[in-house]
């Protein structure tokens, strides 16, 4: 009779009757067993549901020191302890400090007494988790380590339930793969380990080159050092294929290490005639970067050689991008700092003659097959007096030009050195009518910085030839042209023209207009300039021409603002709730974490009151299946709150629609856990936010193939959404531009610099997960 009331005893507490038979062969077992059921009986008054059941069994199995066992039960019973994590570290404890009394508030703190931690802290971390490891996962799919997702949720929530991070880490995972595929469910091979290393290289490079990025496991700073990039070392130009040695060459590079100390010297040289797009943030890392990973300089020159197309604004905004994404020059030069020298070297070439005054047009000079100049051979001393007369303005804008004696590598014939215009310049005003090229200035400025290594985009390799013969020709030091891939991204034009007429059309605001990819749009937007160089860390070094997609520049602003934008809470479409039972005379304050997989980070108050706002399609009267927020006889819990909303009442006005809803609290622990958790606000400040989409429809809105009305016809026309009276807790009241919240449930958002006292203004940057339907 005995064995069968244990036998029921063990079957209520959750066991299988086959394991309470097998417990009760074991007699010490079964007896702790017994013991601390009974008490737990006493202490609950009721019967055990199957979670205490499963800690008791653990408890009584793995209890070592009996004189602890009711000790260990009256926590267990009464829910002080109820995980896993909880008991494990009860039980070595215990072991731990087996002298008499235990100090019961030490006890408590090392088992995580009194720790809630929540479904939104459990998504918070693995949703963590997910993002570090995105990459790999998107590579391996299913066959990836989860355990390694679950691991890390677990370091960061340490007394977290397991079976509810796994349950999250499947769902997350699911919802960012999709069902399992039929390569998903076949084995993973074994492969050697060094051979693993080397195929994880090559996917991880080949699933770049495809527009998508890989787990890269080397920093920015150890892709750009020399030795893995094989670059020359300073001082060893000459060692480059294809450089160019003359009888002068080692000469000029003793000299040249005489003045730089063997320092490496890279710079980056903008035109100040637009503002810096996502491109030119690859070519700012790269010269920045490889400067600074092999401990040299980066100099700041603007090619300010085209006075008509400069402006003020251009120059500020540049320097303000270099900064932003967190980069000092060693110096900020200008072209125009140099004129004086590049003239007299202009005037050296005539002397050699390796340059003459040409008057050929410039529309005979376009193209690759113009005729050769028919002043190509006039007399050394005819083409300096027409030159001075071009310096003196003497000729109109066209009518003469000074050209190079060389063929470039695209074939292109004699390039011009200098050309005409009488154009005010910025710095040297009425100095100069006659400006240099690009071909003669870029080199030559190089030069007279002592630049080690010259970084360029693959469109320069033409003009490599070029660069190496002025130099030479001139018998001055000349540095090593390098030529990398540009980047650009799909659903983009960076063109300046095009930006252009995409304001003047009034398809955006400006340059820093959000649904652009100028690097002062992405700011606006609230784009961290981590995140930038992050993207620009993964694209590679690489040679070939990069086209990324911009889901992939979203995925590493939510990397990074997920450690670092505190969160808050905000309604887009509000719906009024009455909380009739509110369970206090006044509100009542809230403290939410600003990080709530991290407390340690703080926290910040909001008002709950007996009236709160919760999004509109967060209630539904009709739900369809799944639905899982408030509806009739399906309660919510409210976010931070401790309390369970329960529908009693739908409020409607003379239309039919639904204007208020009344609803009744409870604490969330005083009956079943609801299936959701709502986010909500309560005296809420009203502010605006501005939704941003796609600007354009097509991939390739400039490719006159997949868009043959050109790439004004391709414009989205809900590529902006803003939501005029959105709600907002006040803890975001004393914000200022720039700063940034993830909103719970909604995305992350950047306050935008239109915000003004009483009317903050935000930009959302992306949304919190990356959406399915986006490819």
């Amino acid at each position: 009779m005995a064995a069968l009331d244990s036998l029921s005893l063990f079957t209520g507490l959750g066991l299988s009757e086959q394991k309470a038979r097998e417990t009760l062969k074991n007699t010490a077992l079964s007896a702790q067993l017994r013991e601390a059921a009974t008490q737990a009986q006493q202490t609950l008054g009721s019967t055990i549901d199957k979670a205490t059941g499963t800690l008791l069994y653990g408890l009584a199995s793995r209890l070592r020191d009996t004189r602890r066992l009711s000790f260990l039960v009256s926590y267990i019973a009464s829910k002080k302890i109820h995980t896993e994590p909880q008991l494990s570290a009860a039980l070595e404890y215990v072991r731990s400090h087996p002298l008499d009394p235990i100090d019961t508030v030490d006890f408590e703190q090392e088992c995580g007494v009194g720790v809630i931690v929540t479904p939104e802290q459990i998504e918070e971390a693995v949703e963590a988790a997910i993002n570090r490891h995105r990459p790999q996962l998107l590579v391996e799919r299913y066959h990836f380590n989860m355990g390694l997702l679950m691991g890390e949720a677990r370091a960061v929530l340490k007394w977290a339930d397991g079976k509810m991070i796994k349950n999250e880490v499947d769902m997350q995972v699911l919802h960012l793969l999709g069902p399992k595929l039929e390569a998903d469910l076949e084995k993973k091979p074994k492969v050697a380990k060094a051979r693993l290393e080397e195929t994880d290289r090559r996917t991880a490079k080949d699933v770049m080159e495809n527009g998508e990025t890989a787990d890269q496991t080397l920093s920015l700073m150890e892709q750009l050092r020399g030795e893995a990039l094989k670059f020359h070392k300073p001082g060893e130009n000459y060692k480059t294929p294809g450089y160019v040695v003359t009888p002068h060459t080692m000469n000029l590079l003793k000299q040249h290490l005489e003045i730089t100390g063997g320092q490496v010297r890279t710079r980056f040289p903008p035109e100040p005639n637009g503002i810096l797009h996502i491109g030119h943030a690859k070519a700012i890392n790269f010269n920045f970067g490889y400067a600074k990973a092999n401990n040299g300089i980066c100099f700041l020159r603007f090619d300010d050689t085209n006075p008509e197309k400069e402006e003020a604004k251009f120059f500020s905004a540049i320097c303000d991008m270099v900064a932003w994404l967190g980069y000092t020059p060693y110096k900020v030069t200008y072209a125009s700092d140099y004129f004086d020298q590049l003239y007299a070297w202009a005037v050296e070439l005539i002397r050699r003659g390796l340059a003459y005054v040409c008057h050929q047009r410039v529309e005979e000079l376009k193209g690759h097959n113009t005729l050769p100049s028919p002043w190509r051979d006039r007399p050394t001393e005819e083409s300096l007096l027409l030159f001075e007369a071009m310096r003196k303005g003497k000729f109109s804008e066209g009518e003469a030009t000074l050209r190079m004696k060389l063929v470039m590598e695209d074939g292109k014939m004699d390039p011009v050195a200098y050309r005409v215009k009488y154009i005010p310049h910025h710095r040297t005003g009425d100095k100069w009518c006659i400006y240099p090229t690009y071909d003669y200035t870029h080199c030559l400025c190089d030069s007279i910085e002592h630049i080690t290594h010259s970084l360029c985009t693959k469109e320069f390799q033409a003009r490599r030839s070029s660069y190496f013969w002025l130099c030479n020709a001139l018998d001055i030091y000349c540095p090593v042209q390098w030529e990398y891939g540009r980047l650009n991204l799909h659903y983009a034009v960076v063109s300046k023209r095009k930006i252009l007429q995409l304001v003047a059309t009034g398809a955006v605001r400006d340059w820093d207009d959000p649904r652009l990819f100028t690097l002062t749009a992405l700011r606006r937007r609230g784009f961290p300039p981590e995140a930038i160089n992050s993207f620009c860390a993964r694209v590679g070094v690489t040679v070939a021409q990069t086209t990324m997609e911009p889901h992939l520049l979203e995925a590493c602003a939510r990397d990074v603002l997920n450690d670092t934008a505190p969160r808050a809470m905000a309604v887009l479409e509000s719906l009024r709730v009455i909380i009739t039972n509110f369970p206090a005379a006044k509100s009542l304050d809230i403290q939410v974490p600003n990080f709530p997989a991290d407390e340690t980070k703080g926290f910040h108050q909001v008002p709950f009151a007996p009236i709160v706002f919760i999004e509109r399609t967060d209630f539904k009267e009709e739900p369809e299946p799944g639905f899982k927020r408030l509806a009739w006889g399906q309660p919510v819990g409210l976010r931070h709150t401790g309390y369970v909303i329960e529908l009693q009442h739908v409020v409607k006005g003379p239309s039919g629609s639904v204007e208020s809803l009344e609803v009744t609290c409870r604490r969330a622990d005083a009956g079943e856990k609801p299936k959701a958790f709502i986010h909500w606000v309560s005296q809420p400040l009203m502010c605006e936010v501005r939704l941003y989409e796609r600007l354009f429809q097509h991939k390739n809105p400039e490719d006159p193939t997949e868009v043959p009305g050109g790439f004004l016809s391709d414009l989205n026309l809900a590529s902006l959404r803003v939501v005029e009276a959105a709600l907002v807790d006040c803890s975001v009241a004393l914000a200022k531009p720039f700063d940034k919240f993830q909103f719970e449930r909604l995305g992350y958002f950047s306050v935008d610099p239109d915000s003004h006292q009483g009317k903050l203004v935000f930009n959302r940057t992306v949304t919190l997960k990356e959406d399915p339907g986006k490819v």
